[in-house]
């Protein structure tokens, strides 16, 4: 009972984190966001395999996350632009996160029944970052946040 409880306090983490990704516009909140998603995706991936092996997968996205901020440490500070490709604004971003967690939640139950064993939490927590990545992903044309949109979809495909 208390271990699906946590789980689903991840999920809730992992949702806040994938959509705060899309928020965020200072590097060291999305690098720190990251972070947090990592260390949900690693409780889920604790329910299935031993602590050494998820451990791993912690240790890896950490290190991806410390090596992207020293990279960003050592370069010039440029302004924080607007970017110039449509659709833009905190509201719309707000907007399409709210879909796609309404998108998981409606097809996690049928995911589920293709791939039993699973568990509901694992599937949701697993298909957000995927979801939220991609919306990145398709939102954005800085170099940056593309590698945190790659990274949240691979910590996502990691965990299911």
């Amino acid at each position: 009972m208390f271990i699906s409880f946590l789980s689903w306090t991840v999920v809730a983490i992992i949702l806040i984190t994938s959509s705060g990704l899309l928020l965020a516009r200072d590097w060291r909140w999305s690098l720190g966001l990251l972070a947090a998603q990592y260390l949900g995706s690693f409780w889920l991936v604790t329910r299935h395999w031993p602590i050494g092996m998820a451990t791993v997968k912690l240790v890896t996205g950490w290190m991806a996350i410390a090596a992207l901020a020293m990279t960003l440490l050592a370069l010039p500070q440029k302004d924080q632009a607007e970017e110039q490709f449509l659709p833009q604004g905190n509201s719309f971003r707000l907007f399409v996160s709210g879909m796609i967690a309404l998108l998981v939640f409606a097809a996690a139950p049928r995911i589920e029944s293709i791939t039993p064993g699973l568990g509901l939490p694992v599937i949701i927590g697993s298909l957000l970052p995927i979801g939220m990545g991609l919306l990145l992903l398709g939102s954005t044309s800085d170099v940056f946040r593309v590698i945190v949109g790659l990274l949240s979809v691979l910590t996502g495909f990691e965990t299911l």
